[in-house]
């Protein structure tokens, strides 16, 4: 499968050049909305994930739309995700998502307003880790 044959209800958007340095594989953003809140269609193609990161102060909403994906904070077991699953992370959780090893993953990222929100990008998630999800 490609991307055009993806099923999405929003537009996938362009290859997520400005972000590749954050993710192992290959993702694509569309930004839906920048002005007040911020959300992002994110899609992942299958095995691509984000690193770990951190939402400071404002915290971040998953809304999962299409495909089978994965969420895990830090010291947590990973948890996977589904169309119609929401996944709250308050600020200041150390946490990665993406896709599953055999599947596209798509969810809406929706950054939760707050003075001073910035997010900290950390290390990939390791292989070896990865590939144990279940």
């Amino acid at each position: 499968m490609n991307v055009n044959e993806f099923n999405s209800i929003f537009p996938v958007g362009d290859k997520n050049e400005a972000y590749a340095q954050y993710f192992v594989g290959q993702s694509y953003l569309n930004m839906l909305s920048v002005k007040g809140v911020v959300i992002g269609n994110v899609t992942f193609e299958p095995g691509c994930r984000n690193n770990w990161h951190i939402h400071h102060k404002g915290g971040q909403i998953l809304l999962c739309t299409s495909g089978c994906g994965y969420y895990q904070a830090w010291g947590e077991e990973p948890q996977e995700l589904h169309p119609g699953d929401v996944v709250h992370i308050p600020p200041e959780v150390k946490h990665w998502h993406g896709a599953a090893p055999d599947s596209w993953f798509a969810h809406l990222a929706v950054e939760v307003p707050a003075d001073g929100a910035s997010n900290e990008w950390l290390e990939a998630v390791s292989n070896e880790d990865y590939n144990n999800l279940k």
